[in-house]
């Protein structure tokens, strides 16, 4: 019988993630890097999936050593951020914020300036103005915000506005859709 290969692992981490079987997907995406160790630094998805099994300084060591191949993606920076801020506190959060400069996606760079104190919620919002794929990561990320800060129940209701409202069919989308379910 063929030994599975590290694409295989990597696939069964998602599939794993997508059901919220978040010990399942840490086990594949750390077997994926076994076999394949130059996957490490790009493995934003294993990172993910340690914020939401609560191993916070695993999750930020992840996205710190993710910006090494992506250094100038919102989205790396603020899971940065939410590792730290559930590890310690948002105040050494914002301390730690990764600097991005140059992120051209929709809202993207209003969600860096809400997570480094320059912003707030509703510029987020209105920075993605009527373009669906900005109204999801605005609401997505506004709620990680929420959450962040310890407002559970606006968290919930941006969370879900970004799974219901505008949903995605993307490996993000599937992190508002897992977020939702393990909300429960």
């Amino acid at each position: 019988m063929l030994q599975a290969s590290w694409q295989d692992h990597n696939r069964r981490g998602e599939e794993a993630f997508r059901r919220a079987d978040i010990a399942t997907s840490i086990r594949e995406f750390d077997k994926a890097i076994e076999i394949e160790p130059r996957l490490s630094p790009h493995h934003w998805q294993r990172g993910i999936s340690l914020y939401y099994a609560n191993r916070f300084a695993d999750c930020a060591k992840q996205f710190e050593i993710h910006r090494t191949v992506n250094p100038e993606d919102v989205e790396n920076a603020v899971w940065h951020y939410l590792c730290v801020a559930r590890a310690k506190n948002p105040e050494t959060a914002r301390k730690q914020f990764i600097p991005i400069t140059a992120d051209d996606r929709p809202a993207m760079m209003e969600v860096h300036a809400l997570f480094a104190g320059r912003s707030t919620p509703d510029k987020v919002i209105a920075a993605a103005g009527t373009n669906r794929s900005g109204l999801f990561y605005a609401h997505l990320y506004v709620g990680l915000f929420h959450e962040a800060h310890g407002d559970r129940s606006r968290a919930i209701e941006h969370i879900r506005r970004a799974a219901t409202d505008y949903p995605s069919d993307h490996y993000m989308g599937d992190v508002a859709r897992v977020h939702l379910k393990l909300a429960r």
